[in-house]
């Protein structure tokens, strides 16, 4: 694996080649018309530094080592997120035969190592303009089918509620709506829900459908909020639940549910979840409450369970989605929940805590996060 550059303004190449010199002459090309581009011997190595680095475009050679570029390319249609990055073949082969075997493993073209430098400069700039005109198109849709819909799936203000301060972030992916939703609701002057979720698996094409999955989910919960005064999230989840699984249009669906109603007579907090991350409670120690509810619609009966937490002055519990945790460094390590947990440790109680994980992770990701990103923290005053 070779580095040549670190800039980034014309995209992130991964070029799959077990020649050296071949290797050599076109990462050259690429750095010096203004991509940063990495190499890979064969197949295996390319398949890490994919997962790792989830480039822009993939150039790999057909004929290699161990794993040659047709078993590559079919490893990368395995995984649902590698198999969108665009991908060329590049051979010393013209014929017929080798080009449309490789356009049935859904390829976006070809480039001949006897090419010029420029001709190659030109394909590779071609292809990233011509994807980067359909994310512009795509996200141009997405925002106008939000603006049409009317499409709120976080609150623009804080709710007020005796004996708590909460307060959340949300931070969209390209600050195109996504996913993640958050919602409060007033079940009575003592009790108030708070919800948070996240419809998975989603890139460019399907952010459509992930605002408009994410309305319904947090419809189906307001909706069950309002005819019940069920104080149990367990029972909220489980009702929510059996709407999603009845539904074919969203039944499959990746989402994660998130419920805690706070008690401001009692001073305390009920929660539940769906196939979420950790809830973290903060007292005198940090600790990851962990909710064994499977993905909502999965299957009839979430086995969904409460867990109370009876607070003090200065406790406060924190709910996130994964593009916390998966927020990643300029060396590609995630952020991961072990370091949430230490770092949540570390808080100053005289300084907000929000504002402080922000920092801290807009701050370990370089500001380059790779997903919508939401926090809700709840603070017993």
């Amino acid at each position: 694996m070779a580095q040549q550059s670190n800039d980034k303004k014309n995209g992130n190449i991964l070029l799959v080649e077990d020649e050296f010199n071949i290797a050599k002459l076109f990462s050259f090309n690429l750095a010096k018309a203004g991509f940063h581009c990495e190499v890979a011997t064969n197949g295996r190595e390319g398949l890490e530094l994919a997962e790792k680095n989830h480039p822009d475009l993939i150039i790999s050679d057909v004929m290699m080592p161990e794993v040659d570029g047709y078993e590559f390319r079919k490893l990368l249609l395995q995984n649902p997120e590698l198999k969108k990055i665009p991908f060329v073949f590049l051979t010393a082969k013209g014929e017929e035969e080798d080009i449309l075997q490789g356009f049935d493993l859904e390829i976006e073209d070809y480039i001949i190592k006897t090419s010029s430098p420029k001709v190659v400069i030109a394909k590779v700039s071609a292809i990233l303009k011509s994807l980067e005109k359909e994310r512009v198109k795509v996200v141009d849709e997405v925002q106008k089918a939000a603006d049409t819909m009317g499409a709120k799936v976080v609150p623009d203000e804080y709710p007020k509620f005796d004996g708590f301060a909460i307060k959340h972030w949300h931070m969209p992916f390209k600050n195109v709506p996504g996913g993640d939703f958050i919602d409060y609701f007033l079940m009575d002057e003592n009790h108030l829900a708070i919800i948070m979720g996240d419809v998975m698996g989603k890139r460019w094409g399907a952010w459509y459908f992930a605002i408009a999955y994410a309305g319904y989910v947090r419809s189906a919960a307001r909706f069950v909020l309002e005819s019940s005064k069920d104080y149990m999230p367990s029972h909220i989840l489980h009702k929510v639940n059996e709407s999603v699984y009845k539904d074919e249009r969203i039944s499959e669906v990746f989402i994660t549910l998130s419920i805690i109603i706070i008690d401001n007579q009692n001073k305390t907090a009920r929660y539940s979840g769906a196939g979420d991350l950790p809830m973290i409670y903060k007292s005198k120690t940090v600790e990851r409450i962990i909710s064994k509810g499977v993905l909502l619609g999965f299957s009839k009966s979430g086995e969904y369970e409460d867990h109370e937490i009876k607070l003090n002055s200065g406790d406060e519990l924190f709910l996130l989605t994964d593009g916390v945790t998966e927020a990643r460094n300029k060396e590609g390590q995630l952020y991961q929940e072990e370091r949430l947990v230490d770092f949540l440790g570390t808080l100053n109680p005289n300084e907000d805590s929000i504002e402080q994980l922000k920092k801290e992770i807009l701050s370990y990701a370089g500001g380059e996060l790779e997903d919508d990103v939401s926090v809700i923290a709840i603070k017993t005053l």
